[in-house]
């Protein structure tokens, strides 16, 4: 993987100078938390990371993007009874992306994108991309990978292995042995699983108290997930989310 897209790697006056000359600051949002009894805790982290930098350098030679680090915590209080969940509350996880957007600023980048890898921090990430578009004269834009995605995987039938994104299912499960099937507990992973309707609900919000995050913790069943799938759609999530940036950045750039 090319480091040259990664904030980090850089010095400060290297980052001043590449927030003057208009480069976009993307922000990663993940989590750690419980993913039923087959998958790792990192799951969303392993996920969103792999999505941003490889994004970010297929855009390389047409557009300035750097990759902050990811935050690797996120907003999952709906996870926390199943334990393996590292939290922040609502209001610390607003907050926490208020500072990450001041910070940004200050350091003068004035094109800033949070790109989401958990349901929990969607529309919290919204808010805090409004709010700092509010204070100042910055350009922000926030998504979820998979609804970039939506029609691509739509296309390619991903819904075959189970609800998409939905939780600790197929679909993830699929991602995960593509990246690291080493993480995988094989001989945890269940057939099977009850469905509730109710979370196919898309553009509204439905919710169950202790069946958020789908029964027993998971979504759907993780059977047919396989590698050959999670690359797929692991292609097709890049595809999807280098074009959308490229849009924002012939939008930004014309107004």
């Amino acid at each position: 993987m090319d480091k040259r897209n990664w904030f980090h790697t850089y010095t400060r006056d290297d980052l001043m100078h590449l927030a003057k000359n208009g480069s976009f600051a993307v922000v990663p949002l993940a989590a750690t938390e419980q993913h039923g009894p087959h998958l790792p805790v990192y799951t969303d982290s392993m996920i969103c990371e792999y999505v941003v930098s490889h994004s970010i350098q297929k855009l390389s030679g047409i557009m300035s993007a750097l990759m902050t680090p990811v935050l690797t915590i996120g907003c999952s209080q709906h996870h926390l009874n199943y334990g393996g969940t590292l939290s922040y509350s609502t209001a610390t996880y607003q907050h926490m992306l208020y500072d990450i957007t001041e910070s940004l600023v200050k350091c003068g980048f004035r094109k800033i994108i949070f790109l989401n890898g958990h349901g929990g921090n969607a529309q919290i990430m919204v808010q805090a991309a409004q709010d700092a578009a509010v204070r100042h004269p910055v350009w922000t834009a926030a998504a979820s990978y998979w609804n970039l995605a939506k029609p691509a995987l739509d296309d390619l039938g991903a819904e075959e292995v189970g609800l998409v994104p939905g939780h600790a299912g197929g679909f993830e499960t699929s991602l995960i042995m593509a990246l690291d099937p080493e993480l995988i507990k094989g001989s945890a992973i269940k057939h099977d699983h009850p469905v509730n309707d109710w979370m196919r609900a898309e553009g509204s919000f439905i919710g169950k108290h202790g069946e958020l995050t789908g029964i027993d913790g998971f979504t759907d069943s993780p059977d047919k997930a396989s590698a050959e799938k999670g690359r797929q759609y692991l292609d097709v999530i890049v595809n999807a989310v280098s074009a959308w940036m490229l849009e924002l950045q012939k939008t930004m750039t014309a107004g």
